[in-house]
């Protein structure tokens, strides 16, 4: 993923440096305010059922690009709702991850593979937490990704200190969840950058356990299907590999941007 020199581009350098390195201690408020915006968006729960089918576009670190076809799926239920990815046949390996979602409640993630044309009949695995911290059929994008598992972490802050909000040209939020077990092996904390006027993520830093960058995620277009604004496309890139995942969405040919 790529993001958008003078005495000003030098002052945001250091601004970064110090946003990264968590200089600030959060105050009080922009406790409370963290916290409320990641219960709002937790709570953001999806109008009605979807299902598209689209491609997982990989660039590896060695520059060779793969494109898997897979089948995504909302399911609204009364208070709970299920992301469903699943590739589609094409000689491969096959994967299928289910993420339960409740609000509030713990993500759970269940995760089937199998070598083939199908994915196994067996139980799916369960997975929670940090134990989602894992790739989505060999792409850039982890299990805990697609959950947006880092709003679960019980540390958020609005980040006060982030003087320059303004991100793909929207005003925005700058929000720091903090992951409870500090020595993951995955993500120690996540920055988003919530649009203003939407209240959705448009981009997200995620930092491992040396204070680093380690994954910068983006939200792309969008296009108008039957009414509703849908999600085009949306992508990964590991900052230490420069690896790069695009998860590309197609609706039909009536579909608007």
């Amino acid at each position: 993923m790529t993001f958008r020199r003078t005495a000003f581009f030098s002052s945001l350098a250091l601004l970064g440096v110090c946003l990264a390195r968590g200089a600030t201690k959060p105050s009080p408020g922009s406790i409370a305010e963290g916290q409320a915006l990641a219960a709002e968006l937790r709570s953001m729960k999806p109008e009605q059922d979807l299902e598209v089918q689209g491609v997982i576009k990989v660039r590896g670190a060695d520059g060779r690009r793969t494109r898997v076809p897979f089948r995504y799926q909302i399911i609204v239920g009364d208070e709970t709702w299920q992301s469903i990815y699943e590739t589609l046949p094409d000689g491969n390996r096959v994967e299928k991850l289910i993420v339960l979602q409740a609000g509030n409640e713990p993500n759970r993630y269940l995760l089937a593979r199998s070598i083939g044309t199908t994915v196994s009949s067996s139980e799916p695995r369960v997975l929670r937490g940090d134990q989602a911290m894992i790739p989505f059929a060999h792409s850039d994008f982890w299990l805990a990704d697609l959950g947006l598992e880092f709003l679960h972490w019980p540390e958020q802050r609005i980040v006060e200190e982030a003087k320059i909000r303004m991100r793909k040209g929207r005003p925005c939020k700058v929000l720091e969840s903090v992951n409870p077990r500090r020595g993951a092996a995955g993500y120690t904390r996540v920055r988003s950058w919530i649009d203003a006027k939407t209240g959705k993520p448009i981009l997200a830093e995620a930092y491992g356990p040396d204070n680093k960058l380690l994954k910068e995620f983006e939200v792309g277009s969008v296009a108008k299907v039957h009414g509703k604004w849908e999600l085009k496309n949306m992508e990964m890139r590991d900052a230490k590999t420069d690896s790069q995942t695009v998860l590309e969405f197609q609706y039909e040919q009536n579909a608007t941007e």
